[in-house]
């Protein structure tokens, strides 16, 4: 499903020195494989799945996802690879604020292959248990259900991969535990595979196959 390999990706700091943030010589995920990577903020965490999910442009390496080089694909080409096969569930959810519940589901689904498909939104939100909410904006839905609109998007266009961000950061324990599970059964029922990237030892906790991302991440190699 996923195969990473010699993964090199740098920033300039505000001082001119380029410092290499992302070093993986070797990654691979199967298909509907779900894990975690165990990692402190600032470990260059989110960068990696930046890169995976074609947000940003590697220096060196190669990236294939389900059998396609993402690496050597154009900005347009990624976009639309992205939004085929692969679901993104961000740290701060990055709804659209001025539409519902609904309409972020459905906008989501009108870059992927199946095009706009509000019934599966709809069934999509009943079962992230927001039925009752279909229509209120993100100001009125508390931070758990934002989170759940989140996780209805990203698996909206059936994707094969799941990338999940920190996606209990902002949640209180019961809430994120709650949450975290709903997001691996969701995945398992999609078959889609997930990896997680978290700093929060109860959210690792829940899952059978975590690894630290300082392993994979060799800076000093």
């Amino acid at each position: 499903m996923l195969a990473v390999s010699g993964l090199e990706k740098s920033f300039v700091a505000p001082d001119g020195v380029r410092a290499t943030v992302v070093k993986v010589k070797e990654f691979s995920l199967a298909a509907g494989a779900q894990l975690a990577l165990r990692g402190e903020s600032g470990t260059g965490k989110t960068t990696f799945l930046h890169l995976i999910a074609g947000i940003l442009a590697a220096d060196a390496g190669r990236i294939e996802l389900d059998g396609v080089a993402m690496t050597a694909l154009s900005e347009p080409q990624r976009d639309r690879l992205r939004a085929g096969k692969l679901g993104y569930i961000f740290q701060a959810f990055n709804l659209l604020q001025g539409h519902t519940a609904i309409e972020n589901v459905v906008l989501g689904m009108s870059f992927g292959p199946h095009g706009a498909d509000r019934p599966h939104a709809r069934e999509l939100l009943e079962r992230v248990g927001l039925g009752h909410r279909l229509d209120h904006f993100p100001s009125q839905l508390s931070t758990g259900q934002q989170q759940r609109v989140a996780v209805a998007r990203a698996l909206a266009n059936r994707p094969k991969l799941v990338l999940a961000d920190e996606p209990t950061g902002s949640l209180d324990r019961p809430r994120a535990k709650e949450s975290l599970a709903l997001i691996r059964e969701v995945c398992r029922e999609n078959g889609a595979a997930l990896l997680l990237v978290s700093h929060d030892e109860q959210a690792l906790a829940q899952f059978e196959n975590v690894q630290n991302f300082s392993d994979i991440n060799q800076l000093t190699s």
